[in-house]
């Protein structure tokens, strides 16, 4: 699997080649519709990220260390946003996300384009993702030891 910069790289050259904001914006709205349908029963409280203007949910799994990502939001432009981060995260080791810069919006520009409520939805969205990363690393490090003692006998 290409890691986050890798596929931060491949977001930036599909961005670069629209011509102007407007044309990205549309294509960040494409990705959202694009988007496989979320089950309703994940969205839930518990998978609700807080913080947000829009409602955004992310119904998280920890497996073997790595974070797998179900998202949607109600707010197209939004679930463009959602959809990026879903593609640059999901399947990725849970140490990684929580390392990730994901300057990406910045670099495309997108913090211009947002309202202050719109960045300050997208932040809190990061950090969601990384306390859940953070959350999954750590049940994976336990695991891990629970392993190894189960394998040495200690």
């Amino acid at each position: 699997m290409p890691t986050i910069k890798e596929l931060e790289r491949e977001v930036m050259q599909e961005f670069s080649e629209l011509e102007n904001w407007e044309e990205r914006y549309e294509y960040l709205i494409e990705l959202g519709q694009e988007m496989p349908e979320m089950d309703a029963a994940y969205k839930n409280d518990e998978n609700l990220v807080k913080g947000c203007q829009s409602s955004v949910w992310f119904a998280i799994k920890c497996k073997d260390g790595e974070l797998l990502l179900d998202a949607d939001s109600d707010s197209l432009i939004v679930k463009g946003i959602v959809a990026v981060l879903q593609r640059l995260l999901s399947g990725q080791p849970a140490a990684a996300i929580r390392e990730a810069d994901l300057k990406i919006f910045e670099d495309l520009g997108l913090w211009k384009h947002l309202s202050s409520q719109r960045s300050t939805g997208v932040a809190s969205i990061m950090a969601h993702l990384k306390a859940a990363a953070e959350d999954c690393r750590e049940t994976s490090a336990l695991e891990d030891a629970a392993d190894k003692d189960r394998f040495t006998g200690g």
